[in-house]
């Protein structure tokens, strides 16, 4: 996906320092696409954005290819820079493997060598540039130090196996959220995917899923529902005494998939008092969009995947069926292979549009007027099958500020839209947390 014209025009434009931005008055901003830019730019400057979800390969955390460098990655400190992403979630994610000890134990493993690269890349690799937060403090001191801040997200409770005192310990290396399941019912708690056939294997949490719940609870972590079951969830809202978050969702109104929110769920985690961070994955944003478009653009992509020489799976049926090693294997080219494709796509006149920036503020729009603003946030996926068109990579983030100042919203709304809200959940649970000691 190309930056779209008005960040080439933001980077030639719009390089001052953000204490010789101006304010703009408001109809100068509407009669002045750049003032509304130049005005876009110091509220970005201004805010602390939270990107909360950003998977990672461990290939990319050695000693000689890490995030100090502009990698192929979405996600890299320069790019982070770039675009003015202030902190990232970084996701210990296990795919859903055989519920049994050696499939526990592998698990485990895969999550603490995921542990192990975060905190080499924040004490080892670039202290200087970015560091680990643990609360709501640490991120606004952090980001006042002038560093980028890095927080740990766990996607996927199965590695925690049978042993709930891995919870435990996944907080002490820093998890400050995690879901209980990904795509595949696990010993904790049933996956959005059981609707696809309506086979069920906890009908919602089972015993230790529960416990796990008191466990975070007491911890101060929180519960994030973006792949658990709806009714999973439901039990979730049940027995949780602090609010949840969805850490990359967004509105099933709008486009009808398993891992999005119905206006029921909304309403859920309205009354619960958590946030939804609305995901920038194409799919989940415009599914209608998507569809016309993949019609077209199959074939393309197939072209693209032989050309590199790998197997391109057109469904997520297929991608579902392969091997946990397989998924990670085709999830390593996936994003170089739709880039390459979109970048064909866009050179033919009147080719079916891509799900871009206005799409993810849509959904934005939908889930204020449904719940209130003080109940949604922002994510991207990267480098885990996110990216849309003006919000490719890291480097693009501004694009999603301009886009929600262009829909009227004010410096302290974006402020609340951008981290505002999903600190104070954490504030929230974590108060919780210390109340018990």
């Amino acid at each position: 996906m190309k930056t779209n014209v008005l960040i080439i025009i933001f980077a030639i434009a719009c390089f001052s320092c953000k204490n010789d931005v101006k304010q703009v008055p408001e109809q100068d901003m509407k009669n002045d696409s750049l003032a509304l830019m130049e005005h876009a730019k110091a509220i970005h400057e201004r805010i602390i954005t939270i990107d909360t979800h950003d998977d990672f390969e461990l290939s990319n955390f050695t000693d000689s290819i890490n995030y100090t460098q502009d990698l192929s990655s979405q996600v890299t400190l320069p790019k982070m820079k770039t675009g003015g992403l202030d902190v990232i979630w970084l996701i210990v994610y296990t795919g859903q493997d055989t519920l049994t000890n050696a499939g526990y134990k592998k698990a485990y493993s895969q999550a603490m060598s995921k542990f192990d690269a975060i905190h080499r890349l924040v004490d080892v690799y670039a202290p200087d540039q970015i560091e680990l937060a643990l609360t709501s403090d640490d991120v606004k001191r952090i980001h006042a130090s002038g560093k980028k801040v890095a927080m740990i997200g766990v996607e996927n409770g199965f590695p925690i196996g049978l042993d709930i005192k891995n919870v435990e310990k996944f907080y002490n290396l820093g998890a400050r959220y995690m879901s209980l399941a990904h795509n595949g019912h696990s010993q904790l708690s049933d996956s959005h995917t059981g609707e696809a056939d309506d086979v069920w294997l906890n009908n919602g949490l089972s015993d230790l899923g529960k416990e796990v719940i008191g466990e975070m609870n007491r911890l101060g972590m929180m519960i994030d529902v973006s792949h658990p079951s709806k009714e999973a969830m439901k039990q979730m809202i049940a027995l949780s005494k602090t609010p949840i978050i969805a850490s990359h969702s967004a509105a099933r109104a709008l486009s009808n998939e398993s891992r999005n929110l119905d206006d029921e769920q909304l309403q859920w985690l309205k009354q619960n008092g958590g946030v939804v961070q609305v995901v920038a994955l194409d799919d989940y944003l415009n599914i209608n969009k998507m569809n016309t478009r993949n019609k077209k653009i199959i074939s393309i992509q197939k072209q693209v995947a032989d050309s590199l020489g790998v197997k391109w799976y057109a469904s997520k049926e297929e991608v579902m069926a392969l091997k946990p090693q397989e998924q990670n294997d085709f999830f390593g080219y996936y994003k170089k292979v739709l880039d390459l494709a979109n970048a064909k796509a866009n050179k033919i006149e009147g080719f079916p549009p891509n799900v871009n920036v206005s799409d993810l503020v849509d959904h934005i729009d939908y889930i204020v007027e449904k719940i209130g603003i003080e109940h949604v946030g922002i994510s991207s996926d990267f480098d885990g099958g996110g990216g849309i068109e003006g919000w490719n990579d890291a480097s693009e983030t501004f694009n999603v500020t301009l886009e929600l100042v262009k829909r009227g919203y004010t410096e302290e709304e974006i402020d609340l839209i951008w981290g505002g809200n999903l600190l104070r959940v954490l504030d929230e649970v974590q108060a919780y947390a210390n109340s018990l000691k």
